[in-house]
């Protein structure tokens, strides 16, 4: 027998290292998770010291008026659906406020006619920045965070500016929810 074969370990042994080594892999993915958890959780996504949001008019930077209320109003409406949070006009009675601003709001093309040059669609982008303040503890939920959102729409399709604003301010309250959520 050839002395380099006594000394190397079996097929069989070979085998079970290769297992007990893809197991312990395994096992480790199993364990690791988000926020220290094993598997899934049933636990909420926000915040569960806060019941309560006194949401504060955007106020708009840029030269077109009437998208701040349209944001607002669809912010308000997400965070009644989509959160355990109440609504409340009275910042005294609150347990946190929503602030923001619209920076600009932007129109530019995205497709023109070859043959005459004509817009063919449009779009339509919303930039803001959203402060969320915890009025018991003082800390900063969200801080000064700049979200965008945006919206094609068509003139041959009989859609107009105010359409994809009205659009864009949805999908821009939809990222402003999903900012409430806490950190995994």
């Amino acid at each position: 027998m050839n002395k380099g074969m006594l000394n190397s370990p079996s097929i069989h042994q070979k085998s079970r290292l290769y297992y007990a080594y893809v197991s312990l892999c395994l096992s480790g993915l199993a364990l690791s998770g988000c926020d220290g958890t094993l598997g899934y959780s049933n636990e909420s996504l926000f915040p569960e010291n806060v019941h309560s949001v006194c949401l504060k008019m955007f106020d708009n930077q840029s030269f077109r008026r009437g998208v701040e209320y349209e944001l607002s109003d669809a912010l308000a409406k997400r965070i009644e659906v989509e959160t355990p949070y109440k609504i409340i006009s009275n910042a005294d009675r609150a347990d946190t406020v929503m602030s923001g601003q619209i920076i600009s709001i932007t129109e530019f093309a995205l497709s023109t006619d070859r043959e005459i040059g004509t817009i063919l669609e449009k779009e339509v982008e919303l930039r803001a920045v959203v402060d969320w303040k915890n009025l018991k503890t003082g800390d900063l939920l969200i801080d000064h965070q700049e979200v965008r959102a945006s919206a094609s729409y068509s003139p041959y399709q009989m859609q107009d500016f105010e359409y994809a604003s009205t659009l864009a301010a949805n999908n821009l309250a939809r990222k402003i929810v999903e900012l409430m959520e806490r950190k995994w």
